[in-house]
């Protein structure tokens, strides 16, 4: 009995939520009616893969790890977009440099709104862009096979640049969610012809 009225007696608290946790909501809408539908589905049903984001990025309200989310949602939708028999493994400089992008100017609003806040890759991948090289950085460290890399990169200026400014730097890539098979086709919903 006690343990029912404690569970009752929890979902009853004052919860506060994170500031972007309150307009998550809002800000997934905004996102997904901006997407072109046809790269969600094949034919009006889903091609089978989707990008699930983690539970966490709901609830931590840590301002690095909010902006990793906004890199995870920006490059899963650019996948998407580019398609192909498995999205998750699909790979170009836009979608790298793109999600790069937001991950630094994400970081860049939360430190407008907390100075105090620090962490040393974010912060590094701030100065590169403020540089002007997040291109290049882009290019240098993670470029795959087959990608169209933009003509005007200032790789040897990067270089330079790079060997004075990011000593012993390391790059970092989290996805705070995962790609998954979406398995509710008709059949395995139990239906059939």
């Amino acid at each position: 009995m006690f343990a029912t009225a404690n569970l009752i007696q929890l979902s009853f608290r004052h919860v506060k939520y994170a500031v972007f946790m309150r307009f998550w909501p809002l800000i997934l809408c905004l996102m997904l009616s901006a997407c072109d539908r046809g790269i969600y589905t094949r034919d009006g049903v889903t091609d089978g893969d989707t990008f699930y984001l983690a539970p966490a990025a709901f609830a931590n309200d840590d301002p690095a790890y909010q902006s990793w989310v906004t890199y995870s949602l920006i490059k899963s939708t650019c996948q998407l977009q580019l398609g192909g028999p498995i999205p998750a493994r699909a790979s170009s400089f836009d979608c790298e440099f793109r999600s790069r992008r937001h991950l630094v100017n994400a970081w860049q609003e939360k430190l407008f709104v907390n100075q105090d806040i620090r962490d040393q890759y974010l912060d590094a991948l701030a100065e590169v862009q403020a540089a002007g090289f997040l291109g290049e950085y882009t290019a240098h460290y993670f470029a795959r096979d087959g990608w169209q890399l933009p003509e005007g990169l200032r790789t040897r200026q990067f270089e330079s640049w790079r060997r004075q400014h990011l000593k012993g730097h390391r790059p970092i890539t989290r996805i705070t969610g995962s790609w998954n098979f979406q398995h509710d086709t008709i059949e395995s919903a139990g239906y059939s012809d």
